[in-house]
């Protein structure tokens, strides 16, 4: 590794100096300035403003003032407001690896905001990464066989099978609205028997920041390989499924499979280089998608984050 990780986010904590309607004022203020400010420091915690459910939406205004809703989004969340969604819904026992926000679909949000309703009991963290020194802690064996790109190939089926469903995943039952989204994303894709839907798409392994110029580790390969999901998990689905119908899979763009040797690296030096941000109830934490990357670390009690996202 040619790099060391020595940033950490901005942390603008109000602790009985302010409310929600001072964090609002202050982004208000800010208005434009904060895209210049969040490119600088990557991401921003807001502490000690003691915003609630109820005082949520006008700080999101402000901070996202475009919400995308989590069409073609592969992790199961729920609904909970106006493009608000629980954070991934997944056991709080295991640890949630590196990612950038959609960056296997044909367009990704360039900023995420994370409000803490309820602080975990434990552990919880959500670790964020710099995405370019992601990409640099990676062997370069690994990062020339990226390359090309990777091919993600998604098996949705039709309401009962493991996975999202094609209607949670496209927030509609209508075939007609699913072809018309996939229309021009340059994703080939195929309606199967069972009423279920098959999507493959080709997208690259790296980008470049529109600002900054930065290049970025910005796929999910390791979460959508096997190899990604430990021997007991991968070995059970093998059992269940071949490979081409699990829920989701992953190979190099020529559809060549990706070693699992790569996999176990990407992971766990994603994981390695990450800056645990530690919550507290009513903390708000904003972030460019492109720049860092952002997981999960497990947790005990009660964890409640909910997560909106922007263009």
């Amino acid at each position: 590794m040619t790099k060391t990780q020595s940033w950490v986010p901005l942390e603008i904590d109000m602790e009985g100096l302010g409310g929600a309607s001072e964090l609002v004022s202050r982004l208000t203020a800010l208005g434009d300035e904060l895209d210049a400010l969040l490119t600088e420091e990557k991401a921003i915690v807001f502490r000690g403003f003691g915003v609630t459910p109820d005082t949520l939406g006008g700080v999101l205004d402000r901070l996202l003032p475009h919400r995308l809703a989590y069409v073609h989004g592969n992790s199961p969340r729920t609904k909970v407001g106006s493009n608000v969604y629980t954070s991934t819904e997944y056991p709080q026992e295991f640890t949630i690896s590196m990612h950038n926000e959609m960056s296997y679909a044909h367009a990704w949000p360039a900023r995420l905001a994370f409000y803490c309703e309820i602080r975990p009991g434990g552990g919880g963290a959500t670790p964020v990464l710099d995405a370019e020194l992601w990409l640099d802690s990676l062997d370069r064996e690994v990062r020339d066989a990226f390359a090309g790109g990777v091919r993600y190939v998604q098996n949705l089926h039709d309401g009962y099978g493991l996975g999202k469903s094609w209607q949670d995943t496209f927030e509609t039952t209508d075939r007609g609205a699913v072809e018309a989204f996939l229309d021009g994303t340059g994703a080939t894709w195929q309606w199967k028997a069972d009423g279920g839907i098959r999507i493959s798409a080709v997208r690259p392994s790296t980008v470049r920041h529109p600002v900054t110029g930065a290049e970025v580790w910005f796929n999910q390969a390791d979460q959508w390989h096997p190899a990604g999901l430990g021997d007991d998990t991968a070995a059970a689905l093998a059992q269940i499924l071949p490979e081409e119908d699990l829920p989701q899979t992953v190979t190099f763009a020529d559809g060549s499979p990706i070693p699992a040797e790569y996999v176990l690296q990407i992971r766990d030096r994603g994981l390695e280089n990450a800056v645990d941000v530690n919550w507290r109830a009513g903390d708000v934490m904003v972030i460019d998608n492109l720049l860092l990357a952002h997981g999960r670390r497990p947790f005990t009690g009660d964890r409640r984050v909910l997560v909106a996202m922007s263009d």
